[in-house]
Protein backbone atom coordinates (compact mmCIF):
# COMPACT_ATOMS: atom_id res chain seq x y z
CA UNK A 1 0.00 0.00 0.00
CA UNK A 2 2.73 2.23 0.89
CA UNK A 3 4.77 1.77 -2.29
CA UNK A 4 1.61 2.48 -4.41
CA UNK A 5 1.06 5.84 -2.98
CA UNK A 6 5.00 6.16 -3.32
CA UNK A 7 4.71 5.70 -7.20
CA UNK A 8 1.63 7.42 -7.34
CA UNK A 9 3.37 10.97 -5.52
CA UNK A 10 6.35 10.36 -7.82
CA UNK A 11 3.80 10.25 -11.27
CA UNK A 12 1.87 12.90 -10.29
CA UNK A 13 4.92 15.12 -9.65
CA UNK A 14 6.27 13.79 -12.76
CA UNK A 15 3.44 15.08 -14.76
CA UNK A 16 3.65 18.30 -12.87
CA UNK A 17 7.27 19.38 -13.72
CA UNK A 18 6.74 17.77 -17.27
CA UNK A 19 3.43 20.07 -17.53
CA UNK A 20 6.04 23.30 -17.87
CA UNK A 21 7.87 21.76 -20.52
CA UNK A 22 5.14 22.87 -23.27
CA UNK A 23 5.07 25.64 -25.84
CA UNK A 24 2.49 27.28 -26.58
CA UNK A 25 1.94 29.68 -30.22
CA UNK A 26 3.52 33.23 -29.56
CA UNK A 27 0.96 35.83 -31.10
CA UNK A 28 3.22 37.69 -33.40
CA UNK A 29 2.79 41.59 -33.31
CA UNK A 30 5.51 42.82 -34.98
CA UNK A 31 6.42 41.27 -38.47
CA UNK A 32 8.92 42.35 -41.38
CA UNK A 33 9.43 45.73 -40.45
CA UNK A 34 5.93 46.55 -39.83
CA UNK A 35 4.21 47.08 -36.53
CA UNK A 36 0.84 45.20 -36.75
CA UNK A 37 -0.89 46.42 -33.23
CA UNK A 38 -3.27 49.70 -33.56
CA UNK A 39 -1.61 53.22 -33.98
CA UNK A 40 -0.48 55.09 -31.22
CA UNK A 41 -2.85 58.29 -30.15
CA UNK A 42 -1.38 61.96 -29.12
CA UNK A 43 -1.99 62.28 -25.14
CA UNK A 44 -3.18 65.68 -25.80
CA UNK A 45 -5.88 63.78 -28.27
CA UNK A 46 -7.71 62.68 -25.47
CA UNK A 47 -11.31 64.37 -24.44
CA UNK A 48 -9.81 66.46 -21.77
CA UNK A 49 -7.56 68.48 -23.87
CA UNK A 50 -9.41 68.55 -27.27
CA UNK A 51 -6.26 68.64 -29.03
CA UNK A 52 -4.99 71.08 -27.65
CA UNK A 53 -1.13 70.66 -26.81
CA UNK A 54 -0.48 73.51 -25.01
CA UNK A 55 -3.30 72.81 -22.67
CA UNK A 56 -1.95 69.39 -21.93
CA UNK A 57 1.41 70.57 -21.27
CA UNK A 58 0.42 73.19 -19.26
CA UNK A 59 -1.45 70.39 -17.19
CA UNK A 60 1.97 68.55 -16.87
CA UNK A 61 3.78 71.17 -15.78
CA UNK A 62 0.95 71.84 -13.36
CA UNK A 63 1.06 68.14 -12.15
CA UNK A 64 4.78 67.97 -12.09
CA UNK A 65 4.98 71.23 -9.30
CA UNK A 66 2.44 69.40 -7.51
CA UNK A 67 5.41 66.35 -6.52
CA UNK A 68 7.96 68.95 -6.17
CA UNK A 69 8.95 68.54 -2.47
CA UNK A 70 11.15 71.98 -2.13
CA UNK A 71 7.28 73.94 -3.14
CA UNK A 72 5.49 71.66 -0.65
CA UNK A 73 7.38 72.57 2.43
Amino acid sequence: MRSRALAFMLALAGAIVLSGCGEKEQVVVYKQGKYQGKPDSKPWDATAFGGDKAKWEASIRARNQNQNEYKRM
